[in-house]
């Protein structure tokens, strides 16, 4: 049997001498694992379609349980995702966490429109910072963790997280997070959380208010996933370098 799907290339395995196995995030069919025979060749057709964060539309054969690309053909490389390694980086932690999230079988059609607008937003060169906590707030939630913007129930200070969180309760309930913000990082999250999926990063925001947002969006999605990634420890290790 064979399938049809558009799909991103969200990581990619060396097997053998000239095979990958990629895990792709598909419109259609959630995550596949696929292998993709002689991809390493030079002469592969597959090669382009198949690369790492490579946005392509694939031709499956399924057989005896096992899946193979028999056809990809690229639609959007993100060329400049390539050519810069602080943004390959960064695109690169956008992937595996959203693999976090994604199944097998079970696609979710916010997930990779989602990927898609963030890659596009880099390319284009908006802040990676503003990119970035967009990106891990609007993803966390599509996970079910959207916060609590209200203001606090008990004394109506709209300056934290979440109803629960605030400074006036002495018995916080363990594991919350406590995180004063500005009214223009308020601002800015309640409009991440509610707008358009195309019109995610086309907000700007104040140096001081960003890097506000930057810290609790990231704290609040790995909070909440309870797990950190490997590709979000390296982007960081460059940015001191």
């Amino acid at each position: 049997m064979f399938i049809k799907v558009k799909g991103l290339v969200l990581r990619e395995t060396e097997y053998k001498d000239s095979d990958k196995i990629l895990t792709i995030l598909t419109d259609s069919e959630g995550l596949l694992t696929v292998r993709a025979w002689g991809v390493k060749r030079k002469s592969s057709p597959l090669k382009s379609g198949c690369q790492l964060l490579a946005f392509s539309e694939f031709t499956v054969e399924e057989r005896n349980g096992f899946r193979k690309v028999t056809e990809a053909v690229p639609l959007e490389l993100f060329s400049p995702l390539r050519s810069d390694i602080e943004l390959l980086s960064l695109a690169s932690y956008f992937s595996q966490s959203a693999e976090v999230l994604a199944q097998e079988d079970l696609p979710d059609p916010r997930l990779m429109p989602l990927l898609l607008y963030a890659f596009h937003a880099l390319c284009k060169g908006r802040r990676k910072e503003l990119v970035k906590a967009a990106f891990e707030l609007r993803l966390a939630v599509l996970a079910g963790y959207e916060p609590d913007l209200n203001p606090c129930s008990r004394c109506g200070s709209g300056e934290t997280l979440g109803t629960l969180d605030c400074a006036c309760n002495p018995e916080s309930s363990f594991g919350t997070l406590r995180m004063p913000m500005s009214q223009g990082c308020h601002q800015a999250m309640e409009y991440i959380v509610s707008c358009e999926e195309r019109k995610l990063f086309s907000f700007t925001l104040g140096d001081q208010s960003l890097k506000e947002l930057s810290g609790i969006a990231e704290t609040y999605l790995l909070t909440r996933l309870e797990r950190g990634f490997s590709t979000l420890d390296f982007y960081k290790s460059l940015l001191l370098t």
